[in-house]
């Protein structure tokens, strides 16, 4: 389904089909009538190329199509109702103040795109962004610190149940070096040269060795790690001006790194893109406010996936 082109009236329809199972009653609630529906369920099952709902009885029940659909979908149909219907939000006369906690990396691509919207859309609202990483954003958004985080979360660490999210985009990760590096020369970075070269690394915590690392030792390999800094824009500087190499990540489409005095190539060992995902608190899903701006991110950042 592309949500370009998608015929979002539909998902009211599907809305009253699984809360009724009853093709009359999903009318009566919408007030439309019975062949209306019929047709906007015809309409359905050739979007999601699926039956969806099949008789049962006197009414229908949903697929497991629809079962899956309906997990996904029924909360934020909670929340624009909500939206619609309950309190009402001019994001040109908000002076609203929320906050964003991120890494530099990220901040570096979200930051000035969304200052630049919110001085059109909505000039008095106060944007507020902290560092964070996926090891402190969850008690930031728990303890009400931060209303947002915007980063990668780690597959192997259990979620929140308070804790929601809407994917953004992905992340690559290249080997950097400076122009005129002695790897930049060779046609194809052997796996030999490339563990044997002088790294640097982004540690956002205390601890050295991350995600790169792991994998590395997950085939059995380390690489000549010699230099940590705290932050990615440090990074990129640390390669452009010695023969110190790094992984870091790449955006595609939404990149602000400056290349200039850098090459980016493909690693001999490559790391598996990671999503970055807005993240927030339950709790926010009856604010008006928080909405509009969650509507407004993922509107500027999200990108279907390659």
């Amino acid at each position: 389904m592309n949500y370009r082109n998608a015929d979002l009236n539909l998902l009211k329809v599907f809305e009253a089909l699984m809360t009724e199972g009853n093709v009359t009653r999903a009318a009566h609630k919408l007030s439309l009538t019975q062949p209306t529906v019929s047709n906007s369920l015809r309409r359905l099952r050739e979007t999601f190329d699926d039956r969806l709902f099949v008789r049962y009885g006197a009414g229908v029940r949903p697929t497991r199509r629809a079962v899956e659909l309906w997990g996904a979908l029924s909360r934020s149909l909670h929340t624009i109702r909500g939206a619609l219907e309950g309190e009402s939000f001019d994001p040109s006369i908000s002076d609203g103040k929320f906050r964003v906690t991120m890494t530099d990396y990220v901040a570096s691509i979200v930051a000035p795109r969304l200052l630049q919207r919110l001085a059109e859309a909505a000039p008095g609202m106060q944007c507020h962004t902290l560092p964070g990483t996926v090891v402190d954003f969850c008690p930031s958004l728990a303890e009400g610190k931060a209303d947002f985080a915007v980063g990668a979360y780690n597959d192997d660490v259990q979620r929140p149940g308070f804790l929601r999210s809407r994917r953004l985009w992905s992340v690559d990760f290249a080997c950097f070096m400076r122009r005129g590096h002695p790897l930049a020369t060779d046609r194809r970075m052997t796996l030999k040269k490339f563990l044997a070269a002088r790294h640097v690394d982004v540690s956002l915590t205390a601890e050295h060795g991350g995600v790169y690392d792991r994998l590395l030792r997950s085939r059995g390999l380390q690489r000549n790690l010699v230099a940590t800094v705290s932050h990615y824009s440090a990074a990129y500087e640390v390669v452009r001006r010695s023969d110190l190499i790094a992984i870091l990540p790449w955006s595609q489409g939404l990149e602000v790194v400056r290349m200039d005095g850098l090459i980016r190539v493909a690693p001999p060992v490559v790391a598996p893109p990671r999503t970055i995902e807005l993240f927030w608190h339950e709790r926010l899903e009856s604010s008006a406010l928080h909405q509009w701006l969650i509507d407004l991110l993922v509107g500027m950042f999200a990108r279907e996936p390659a």
